[in-house]
């Protein structure tokens, strides 16, 4: 199966100012204001860049696509409120991906909101919350996760910081919610199972997005006598915290789910080099080559606050395409069903959606930030360097999920 997205560069290049009737309305529901706009502002960029690139190249059967936009504020019941009124304005699929909390609620809405009406289903694409209970025992049928989840990702981390001698007292630093206390639970448990030796000498939980002086939990840090700091922080509390450590003086390896939010390289400069670490699905010299689809969304998007950071939304629009046609339709029932058990080539290697959870399976990557690597980010002189590659196939974990398909 060929991804239409070989061709984003042209299509791009031929997209019309004047926006085409959409037949096909997506909600997508992130926070595009407060502290985690950045990331909010950046998915949605990806997401719109995606989707006119499907628009360009004749839609899907026939009809085009319109993602309308929702602003959650992070903060669940915000995000229903939004959800209700996506759903009033017709929106048969809704995109979220920026807090493990709003996905719980969007889900739960999703599934009781198609119990009560039949024929008019709606599809939850997830591409960034990661929580794994949404994929085990909080799965559904109506609900397809993009990411990696955090055992996914903490299994591929652990896995590296095992060979590292070097690492010998680690300190856990999360948001306060379900997302940052899977983290913890699972750098716990894996750490455990891999390197009994590691002690962990701190396991702190602060408020989402609402730390602004991240200072008092770098002293803390700093007298623990850690070497490193695990932390799935994400947006503000990743810019904000490695901020603090650089300011500080702080000397640790910084083993990170989001070291590529946006800011966060910028924030700390020189003082990451060697030193901050992440786990994702991509970065940019994975491949000896810049894919295309960066480079055109990069010349589109120009700036180093719109650094390229969702690899996982090409496989999502690329395979939501292909289950529409697949399907012959653009019912949400329909393409989900056509997901499910779907396998896809990409650059990096072939993804599959999980029949049994719906769960991706994709390559992941640790990587490192570095010197003189081919492609930098955020206009830094700093790239990303693999420090290891997962293959898809491996990093798939038992599921606990009984998913009830419609009949």
């Amino acid at each position: 199966m060929h991804s239409i997205f070989r061709y984003v560069p042209v299509v791009v290049a031929l997209l019309i100012a004047a926006p085409a009737a959409a037949d096909v309305k997506i909600a997508f529901i992130d926070p595009l204001s407060g502290g985690a706009a950045t990331t909010g502002i950046l998915a949605q960029k990806t997401h719109q860049f995606y989707i006119d690139a499907i628009n360009a190249a004749g839609g899907i059967n026939g009809e085009k696509i319109e993602l309308i936009s929702f602003d959650n504020k992070v903060n669940p019941q915000e995000s229903l409120i939004q959800l209700k009124k996506a759903l009033d304005e017709g929106a048969r699929y809704v995109v979220q991906g920026n807090g493990s909390s709003i996905a719980h609620a969007i889900t739960d809405a999703v599934l009781k909101y198609n119990e009560r009406n039949p024929g008019k289903e709606v599809v939850f694409l997830n591409y960034a919350a990661v929580d794994p209970a949404l994929t085990n025992e909080k799965c559904n049928f109506w609900h397809f996760r993009f990411d990696a989840d955090a055992d996914m990702k903490m299994a591929a981390m652990t896995d590296v910081i095992a060979k590292d001698s070097k690492v010998k007292k680690v300190y856990l630093i999360n948001q306060d919610y379900s997302f940052g206390k899977a983290v913890a639970v699972a750098a716990t448990k894996m750490l455990a199972e891999k390197r009994p030796d590691i002690k962990i000498v701190g396991d702190e939980l602060h408020p989402l997005q609402k730390v602004q002086d991240f200072s008092p939990y770098v002293a803390k840090i700093k007298a623990s006598g850690a070497d490193t700091v695990i932390t799935g922080n994400w947006s503000n509390d990743m810019v904000l915290l490695v901020k603090a450590g650089k300011d500080a003086g702080l000397k640790v390896k910084w083993e990170t789910f989001y070291g590529g939010s946006p800011g966060t390289v910028t924030a700390i400069g020189e003082a990451g080099v060697d030193t901050l670490k992440q786990v994702t699905e991509w970065h940019k010299n994975a491949t000896p080559d810049l894919d295309p689809t960066v480079a055109a969304f990069m010349k589109r998007y120009p700036g180093k606050e719109n650094e390229y950071a969702y690899y996982r939304a090409k496989a999502m629009w690329d395979m939501f395409a292909a289950a529409a046609k697949k399907a012959g339709s653009n019912d949400p029932v329909k393409v989900a069903k056509a997901l499910e058990g779907m396998k896809m080539p990409t650059p990096v290697g072939e993804v599959e959606m999980r029949a049994d959870n719906h769960q991706l399976l994709q390559p992941l990557y640790v990587s490192t930030l570095s010197k003189n690597t081919k492609y930098d980010v955020e206009d830094s002189g700093l790239g990303w360097k693999s420090d290891a590659k997962v293959d898809a196939k491996a990093t798939a974990l038992p599921t606990t999920c009984k998913m009830q398909r419609p009949t």
